[in-house]
């Protein structure tokens, strides 16, 4: 096996070169193209090229497609799943560095629930509710079907839901309690709520803190339907959602944390070269959960971290969530429009509207983010209230591969790329075929004794785990001409353009341009470029 400081400077090395060469070995006939004079451009050349587009790239690529039975639900194909796939798996490698717990919380709470947050006051109306068998035994009955009022009907169901809001503490208690199946369900919009239950779940020490749950189950927002488009105005989508749980002396640094976790983040995806800016955004003029004293201390918070950040901000006056302000971080496409990405929210409403608390000594102290000397008030302790930072780095997954497939026009980078390697065979001898799928197979970790005893029926054992490399490879042992290959090939966007023939064969290798690599060395090359996202 290559060592890998070897193979990190191989890969870093031929990742700055042309992978393939048309002059490759195997080929017969070098295939070249015709260089026109440059003071008279074709006509196709003087048109204005259209900015990429990831609708029709997304289609051209195979990444996604939609349907008439899901308007605003993307679906993805495999290469497509394979894109969000590794940026999820990213986010969740960074979570070890950041200090993050993953969670898998609900995607249907009770009403009673939106009631208590404030969701279904401030945010019902793009909610989607959810009915049990109780409420559709009562539709059959000829009740009325409140999930189906439009019109006029939408008034009445902001007043029940103001209604509903005040007596949702009574509703969680009644018959429609914690363990009983009857009243409407709300399809989440956010995950905020089902962290603060799991935080409000366990009892905490000042010394537990900071906690941090993320999350990715998929959330569901009612979007009007002349607003979808594409992955970036979607109705069901996933989100880095997370949440920190923190002193309130800790505000500050868990904020500039996350601001440098969205650096790194956005240096990696090649994005901030590209430039992004920071927005904070302000208290509503209405419709806003607790007081202005509040407010403005949740403001000056933020106002303080963004100084220390050290990067250019602005003000978003009055663009805030309705239960604290946040900091946008803003990306443009290929349009020139702006698509918020990433955010961090501060919030201290959550937290009261479900009685969060943690213990600490000299509360009042703590409360207020002080620190005291005094043995008398230190020797009291105390609940305090946390405070809540919400955060997303990437976002909506979604609507982050729209810019990123606009961004990079198609043009995957290797770590990225669902086409990140093909192997082409020179003809479709038995034996050729035979090495080009078993290079293949090396290639994704699929050449151990542990899948040869798993297709036999033996589970894999310690001394031969299943160990797959996340790669992506593809074999073409189809008999067309080898030159009409590689051209297909490159129009497909594979990162890596193998070949494999008599020669190969014989002597265990693969061809890369004019360079013969065994299979385990392609692999461990091919691996640091991935995980140095290269």
């Amino acid at each position: 096996m290559i060592r890998i400081p070897a193979a990190r400077r191989a890969a870093a090395t031929l990742s700055r070169r042309q992978w393939t060469c048309p002059s490759c070995t195997h080929l017969s006939r070098r295939y070249s193209q015709k260089v026109t004079d440059s003071s008279t451009p074709p006509a196709e050349a003087r048109q204005p090229r259209e900015p990429p587009d990831h609708r029709r790239l997304g289609v051209q690529q195979g990444l996604f497609t939609t349907s008439v039975y899901s308007p605003g639900s993307p679906i993805f194909l495999p290469r497509g799943a394979r894109v969000f796939n590794r940026l999820v798996d990213f986010l969740r490698r960074q979570y070890v560095r950041y200090g993050f717990d993953e969670v898998i919380t609900p995607t249907i709470y009770k009403k009673a629930l939106w009631a208590k947050s404030g969701h279904l006051e401030n945010y019902g109306d793009d909610m989607y509710s959810v009915t049990g068998y109780s409420d559709r035994k009562a539709e059959a009955d000829g009740s009325e079907c409140r999930g189906h009022q439009h019109g006029d009907g939408k008034a009445a169901a902001a007043e029940s839901r103001a209604q509903e809001s005040e007596e949702g503490e009574e509703g969680e208690e009644g018959e429609e309690g914690e363990e009983g199946e009857e009243g409407e369900y709300g399809l989440k919009p956010m995950n905020c709520p089902g962290h603060c239950i799991i935080f409000a779940s366990g009892h905490h020490s000042y010394r537990d803190l900071p906690v941090r749950y993320a999350d990715f189950s998929p959330l569901h927002r009612n979007e009007i339907s002349g607003a979808l488009s594409g992955l970036t105005r979607v109705r069901r989508f996933h989100q880095d959602d997370g949440h920190i749980f923190c002193r309130p002396s800790q505000v500050e640094e868990e904020i500039g944390k996350t601001l440098d976790f969205v650096r790194v983040v956005y240096t990696a995806l090649r994005l901030a070269g590209a430039g992004y800016r920071l927005a904070l955004s302000t208290r509503p003029r209405d419709g806003f959960i607790g007081t202005a004293e509040e407010w403005d201390r949740a403001e000056d918070a933020l106002r303080r971290a963004l100084d220390r950040s050290g990067m250019d901000w602005t003000v978003n006056d009055g663009d805030g969530a309705f239960y604290g302000p946040k900091i946008d971080i803003v990306l443009r496409d290929s349009d020139g429009k702006e698509h918020q990405t990433a955010t961090v929210q501060l919030d201290f409403q959550l937290p009261k509207r479900f009685d969060l608390e943690y213990q600490a000594p000299a509360p009042d102290h703590e409360a207020r983010g002080e620190t005291t000397d005094d043995p008398a008030e230190l020797a009291r302790y105390g609940p305090v209230r946390p405070v809540m930072i919400h955060r997303a780095v990437l976002g909506s997954v979604e609507r982050l591969m729209a810019i990123l497939i606009e961004s990079y026009d198609g043009k995957w980078p290797f770590w990225l790329n669902p086409r990140q390697a093909i192997v082409l065979t020179v003809n479709t001898s038995e034996p050729v075929v035979r090495w080009a799928n078993h290079v293949r197979n090396v290639l994704v970790g699929n050449d151990g004794k542990a899948y040869q005893d798993l297709e036999a029926g033996v589970l894999p054992s310690p001394d031969h785990p299943l160990r797959p490399t996340g790669l992506a490879v593809d074999v073409d042992d189809s008999a067309r001409s080898l030159g009409l290959k590689i051209r297909e090939a490159h129009s497909d966007g594979y990162g890596l353009i193998l070949v494999v023939g008599d020669k190969d064969v014989e002597s265990g290798l693969v061809s890369l341009g004019k360079e013969r690599w065994t299979p385990e060395q392609m692999r461990d090359k091919m691996q640091v470029m991935a995980d140095t996202f290269q």
